[in-house]
């Protein structure tokens, strides 16, 4: 490579935050996919000494959804074509915060490994397709991303552990997110029971590729607990009092866990509410 060719690299931290900012998301998913693929040929510095990050109040989003607090939303059963359509729109609205999730951790934390940004940019890349597959199939439906309400707590978690590489990795990945892992397989067997194979098809690619995002916080959980000689199974249980009272209860999916990075001593302490 030469030396012009390096003077004008884009910096990954310049893409990420491209990606955060960016309000429509049909932008934010063209984005996410264009600069992971960047990524992934090389193409994004990382530049060593980067300035600290800005602050982030809130990622770029469109007027609609309205943010409610969660006890706003109503419920909703699958039995009719509107409550499938809520469902797959509150699944949406997760996979688009998740996508901003991963670029934040990629912009948040710098210094870090080379694997740790080329994980994030992943998932992020990953979530961008989710939200993607999720929105066809909302339209498929006669409705689209901003047809129901929302509410904003993945962001908020996001915003509480923005001074804390360890704390994110432990609360979003292996709490708020892996959450889906416990959930999903009900919803696909629900689906499927009423003839929904097209959205319970789509919720099979997600579920299987969250085990990978979620064991991508536990590794990297476990890196930081390392580096700063934290004993991660007390530090976890720490946490989770701190910010996270009421997000975590059963019953677990312990196999998907298992196979996202939780052993079996962290699963026998979920079960026992510890």
């Amino acid at each position: 490579m030469t030396a012009k060719s390096e003077s004008v690299m884009i910096s990954l931290f310049d893409a990420a935050r491209a990606c955060l900012d960016a309000a429509d998301p049909v932008e934010k998913v063209a984005l996410t996919q264009h600069h992971a693929a960047a990524f992934a040929r090389g193409e994004l510095a990382v530049p060593d000494g980067a300035p600290s990050p800005e602050p982030i109040r809130m990622p770029g989003r469109p007027p609609l959804p309205g943010l409610v607090h969660p006890r706003e939303l109503p419920r909703r059963g699958f039995g009719t074509q509107e409550g499938r359509a809520a469902f797959i729109h509150a699944v949406a609205h997760i996979e688009l915060n998740a996508i901003d999730l991963g670029w934040d951790a990629v912009y948040r934390f710098r210094g870090l490994p080379h694997a740790f940004y080329a994980d994030w940019v992943s998932v992020a890349n990953d979530e961008s397709r989710h939200f993607a597959l999720l929105r066809e199939r909302l339209r498929e439906l006669g409705h689209d991303y901003g047809d129901f309400d929302a509410h904003n707590g993945l962001w908020e978690m996001c915003e509480k552990t923005a001074h804390d590489g360890l704390a994110r990795m432990a609360l979003v990945p292996r709490v708020l997110e892996a959450r889906g892992l416990d959930v999903t397989p009900g919803m696909i067997v629900k689906l499927r029971s009423l003839g929904d194979d097209a959205t319970a098809d789509i919720l099979e690619i997600i579920l299987r590729e969250e085990v990978s995002h979620v064991a991508a916080g536990s590794r990297w959980y476990r890196w930081y607990c390392e580096q700063q000689d934290v004993e991660p199974r007390s530090r976890f249980r720490e946490l989770l009092r701190e910010y996270a009272g009421g997000y975590l209860h059963g019953p677990f999916n312990l196999e998907a866990r298992l196979q996202a990075g939780f052993d079996e001593d962290e699963l026998a302490a979920l079960e026992a509410g510890a």
